[in-house]
């Protein structure tokens, strides 16, 4: 399937434009550009004063944006070849100190996806890859030529919750000293298939597995805790946070972190002073609608959650 033919429809759209435009003129950053979509609903909100910085691991999706048919071709508008997790001093490059708003859409893209080339999905047989940047770093199939049986399982146990993480790192492990270790997408799959006893219905025994390690490949919840006390950094009174997550890992951090950042508490070293005020207002928790999950399935399991900055900063 050529480039062009690969789409990605994007989750609350006209939700999360609606929580995050507050000042048309301000300066906004999209920190998942993927192909777009988020990205041209917020320059069409923006009047000619405003300005987007949009980041993207992935070289397909910067390719996209400033190359591709559908490039986006608008002097408002720049984008990062990097995580959204080094905005601050991106930004600061640019000579950008504060925003109005930062948006997340997190996880991983439909193109990324549908590409079988990429090793996203169990689907289709192809090089277990699955790195979102594939200019550097370790693929899954390095991975898991490298790592230990207690290693493999942590990442299987503690990034895919997956509860016999144990029985299919041994599995994998036990596959690798035979001389056959797992370097492609249909051999992960038919590995964990026989190492999973039991499933929820209708979901692949892979499906976890997968997510585990797609998610420790590429660091996706570092960044995220990077990304959002960058983006505590720059926003500035009144300015909003929105984030849209697609399953519990990345969902919790962000949950926690809103209401971390949303308590009034006293310092500890001066127990008569007044308490540090709170630096977030949590605003909203979003799903979608049943019209969009009809339209969308992936969009089934997405949360967003939106919080404004307070007037300190």
């Amino acid at each position: 399937m050529p480039p062009s033919a690969w789409r990605h429809t994007p989750v609350l759209l006209h939700e999360a434009i609606e929580a995050i435009v507050g000042d048309s003129g301000g300066t906004y950053v999209d920190g998942t550009f993927g192909r777009g979509g988020h990205a041209r609903a917020l320059l069409a909100r923006l009047s000619p004063a405003g300005r987007l910085i949009a980041f993207d691991k992935d070289p397909q999706a910067v390719h996209a944006a400033l190359h591709g048919p559908e490039r986006l071709s608008d002097p408002r508008f720049g984008i990062e070849h990097a995580s959204f997790a080094s905005m601050r001093e991106r930004l600061r490059e640019r000579g950008i100190s504060g925003l109005h708003g930062v948006l997340l859409d997190l996880g991983v893209s439909s193109p990324q996806i549908d590409e079988p080339s990429r090793g996203f999905s169990f689907r289709v047989d192809a090089p277990l890859d699955m790195r979102m940047d594939t200019s550097r770093g370790e693929t899954a199939a390095d991975f898991l030529a490298r790592a230990d049986e207690r290693q493999i399982a942590e990442v299987i146990r503690d990034h895919g919750e997956e509860r016999f993480a144990v029985s299919i790192a041994k599995a994998l492990v036990a596959r690798r000293a035979s001389g056959h270790p797992v370097g492609r997408t249909g051999e992960l799959a038919e590995v964990v298939a026989r190492a999973v006893k039991t499933r929820e219905p209708g979901q692949d025994p892979a499906t976890r597995t997968f997510q585990a390690l797609r998610i420790f490949v590429n660091a996706e919840l570092e960044d995220l805790q990077q990304g959002l006390r960058a983006a505590m950094d720059l926003l500035i009174p009144n300015g909003r946070l929105v984030v849209i997550s697609f399953h519990s890992l990345e969902d919790r951090i962000v949950k926690r972190f809103i209401a971390s950042e949303s308590r009034s508490e006293p310092d500890r070293r001066a127990p008569f002073a007044p308490p540090a005020p709170l630096r977030l207002r949590a605003l909203a928790r979003v799903r979608p609608s049943d019209a969009e999950v009809q339209a969308n399935p992936r969009a089934r399991s997405a949360v967003m959650r939106v919080a404004e900055r307070t007037e300190v900063r």
